[in-house]
């Protein structure tokens, strides 16, 4: 028999239906009773917590990287920058490296009686300041001037620490000639390093990059 109102068909819908919850709340207590679905499920997400740890310390690297890069071309660019203003000028500009603390701040300072920037004359108001004092970090996050640990420096020798080496004054003139001292700054961020080299007879600079996996200094 039939209940009144269904058919053999619409029987025949349910009784389908209801074999279908039947297997899934089957196939449910089945795997509560294995206990593997817990051990995969905790297995995915440790997988996905490795691959997104991994992840994120590439991008860190990548990201390091460029603002490292970004901290050295703007350190050129101060460089150029002071050596226009010093043939503009017609007198020497120069970039003062004062340490503070752990780092360096820099203050562009002009030569005021033409025997060059001295230290001496600069605390006595002859070569006044040009501009504030600027500190690398609060333009570049983490970056400072510095020369990594186990990192040669740009002519093969391992003296690490410190980043800026123009002569005992720390103090980078450029000439109204277009000359330059002579010397190096190393920067470096979390990882990256990287230096900028002037070149004294052209006051020209260049940028260079460290290749870890090489232990050479790379001209970019």
């Amino acid at each position: 028999m039939t209940r009144p109102g269904l058919d053999r068909c619409d029987w025949s819908v349910a009784g389908a239906r209801a074999l279908r919850v039947r297997r899934r709340s089957l196939f449910h207590v089945l795997v509560a009773q294995r206990g593997v679905t817990a051990i995969e499920v905790l297995f995915a997400v440790a997988t996905s917590m490795t691959l997104a740890a991994v992840s994120i310390a590439q991008t860190s690297t990548v990201v390091d990287e460029l603002r490292t890069a970004m901290a050295a071309r703007y350190v050129a660019g101060r460089i150029g920058a002071a050596r226009l203003d010093a043939v503009r000028r017609g007198t020497s500009v120069a970039l003062r490296f004062e340490l503070a603390g752990d780092d360096y701040v820099y203050t562009p300072v002009e030569d005021g009686n033409g025997n060059g920037v001295r230290t001496p004359e600069i605390r006595a108001g002859v070569d006044r300041a040009l501009g504030a004092a600027e500190r690398l970090r609060d333009k570049f996050a983490d970056v400072r001037f510095e020369l990594g640990s186990g990192v040669p420096d740009a002519d093969g020798e391992d003296v690490a620490g410190d980043g800026v080496r123009i002569g005992s004054s720390r103090i980078l003139t450029l000439s109204a000639d277009g000359t330059a001292t002579s010397g190096t700054l190393y920067i470096r961020g979390r990882r990256a390093q990287y230096a900028v080299r002037v070149l004294g007879t052209t006051g020209r600079t260049r940028m260079l990059q460290y290749s870890a996996g090489n232990r050479l200094w790379l001209s970019r």
